[in-house]
């Protein structure tokens, strides 16, 4: 099971939740030094934003839309206290009656990458994203 889905269950009162132990996903995820022939590549975890706004299920949308008003993203992360992902309020969950909890609005499950998938990897998910040629390739005249 993953973090985000032991978190989410401990949130909505189960008390017995068998989560993954820590491994080397979870060192990298934590951004903990890395090292040997791979230990030098890019990773997710080193294009990864820290300062986006995060809140608390509990949090009244009205709080969170005024850090997101000071942000230069228009969504703010909803966060366990243990600081796993458990959903995203889009700019439109934002603008819903400022008494709202963020639980109520958010986006549950947001999409996530691992903390060690290279760049290209990450090229390939952006939407919008077309299969171009290699720089060698010599385009067809027409």
């Amino acid at each position: 099971m993953s973090p985000r889905a032991a978190c989410r269950l401990a949130t909505l009162g189960f008390t017995t939740i068998y989560d993954y132990m820590p491994g080397k996903v979870d060192w990298l995820a934590r951004g903990l030094p890395r090292e040997g022939e791979k230990g030098a590549d890019i990773r997710a975890i080193d294009l990864a934003h820290q300062d986006a706004v995060t809140c608390a299920l509990t949090d009244r949308v009205s709080d969170v839309r005024a850090q997101v008003d000071t942000s230069p993203y228009g969504f703010a992360f909803v966060v366990s206290d243990g600081g796993v992902l458990l959903g995203r309020l889009r700019r439109e969950a934002l603008q819903s009656d400022g008494h709202t909890l963020a639980e109520q609005v958010m986006e549950a499950g947001p999409s996530t990458v691992r903390a060690d998938t290279p760049p290209a990897k990450l090229a390939e998910r952006l939407p919008g994203r077309t299969s171009r040629p290699p720089s060698s390739a010599t385009p067809k005249a027409g």
